[in-house]
């Protein structure tokens, strides 16, 4: 019997041995499964074409509007690259891209010679990309009904120190009331085209409130039926339910600054071409021309968005071989 037992107890730990392995083996199939799947899983979120990184963007609160509008579209494409647009007006952007501070500078004016001779003593290559067309806008209170439009030398006469100061100064049949005026602050590439075009570089009349925040300008033209200001027409697009827009005539009739009249050239000499500059370096990092390569792809798109008028479809195309070519291709 003691054999016979023994015997049985091998048999039966042979038979348990062999079903512990082929149930061992029927779930190895499936561990390994699951370990390829979340293997594959981790591979996607941190994929080929996730970028990361800061991109340092300031200047123009003319050409902000689009800016931003890229940043937030660019955001959507790669969460991981922060690239916030700083305001601080054209002159003050070129500053900061001259002390080698920022990636892009915002500008609504062309870079002046000096500027560019600082960047050349900093050992700073740039590009120079065109973005949209705007068109200075002279706007009103919606309260003010007697502005109907204004010739160029009015404007001078309101603007320039020592001429108007009172309504009645620039037509006698206006109200005998203070001009409230309201100017882009001297940092921005707006007052810098409004003093050459307009000013004839003569001093900016000493009652002007002046300021880079366009906003601030808005609220001060809302508040008083003889104020009156000029900034980019985004801001007048954006507030035009509560800002009168003030047709300039140069000459060949009033001209109202819209879609067409400034891109054909008759919202006369009011019409102008916005930029941001490159450094050339930054390029060299993937996310900062990866965000370059994407806003000259919808500057056009964002600029109607926003309410400035796009560039030619030839001119993003040659954007787009100023930046390969800066990039060394």
């Amino acid at each position: 019997m003691l054999i016979a037992l023994a015997a049985f107890m091998v048999v039966a730990a042979a038979c348990g041995g062999g079903e512990e392995t082929e149930s061992e083996a029927e779930e190895t199939p499936e561990e390994n499964e699951t370990d390829n799947t979340e293997g594959s899983d981790e591979e996607a979120s941190d994929g080929e074409g996730n970028l990361s990184g800061e991109i340092a963007i300031d200047g123009s609160s003319t050409v902000f509007p689009i800016m931003e509008a890229v940043s937030e579209e660019y955001t959507q494409e790669q969460p991981d690259v922060r690239a916030p647009v700083g305001v601080s007006g054209s002159g003050g952007g070129f500053e900061k891209f001259i002390a080698g501070e920022t990636d892009l500078s915002n500008a609504s004016r062309p870079i002046k010679e000096e500027e560019a001779e600082m960047l050349e003593e900093n050992g700073i290559d740039y590009i120079e990309l065109p973005l949209a067309y705007d068109g200075l806008s002279v706007v009103v209170s919606e309260e003010n009904d007697f502005v109907d439009y204004l010739t160029v030398e009015e404007l001078q006469q309101i603007w320039v120190d020592g001429e108007a100061e009172t309504w009645s100064d620039i037509r006698d049949e206006w109200p005998d009331e203070p001009i409230e005026r309201f100017s882009p602050g001297a940092d921005s590439g707006t007052f810098d085209y409004w003093s050459e075009v307009i000013l004839e570089d003569a001093d900016i009349s000493k009652d002007a409130q002046l300021s880079e925040d366009d906003n601030v300008l808005v609220n001060g033209v809302m508040g008083s039926p003889n104020a009156i200001a000029y900034f980019g027409y985004a801001y007048y697009a954006e507030n035009q339910d509560t800002l009168k827009i003030v047709p300039i005539d140069n000459g060949d009739g009033a001209v109202e600054p819209t879609e067409e009249t400034i891109n054909n050239g008759t919202y006369e000499p009011l019409s102008r071409p916005i930029f941001t500059y490159v450094k050339e370096s930054s390029l060299e990092e993937p996310h900062v021309r990866d965000y370059v390569d994407f806003m000259n792809e919808i500057a056009g798109e964002m600029a109607l968005e926003v309410g400035y008028i796009n560039l030619p479809e030839e001119q993003y195309e040659e954007n787009a071989e100023k930046i390969a070519e800066a990039a060394g291709e």
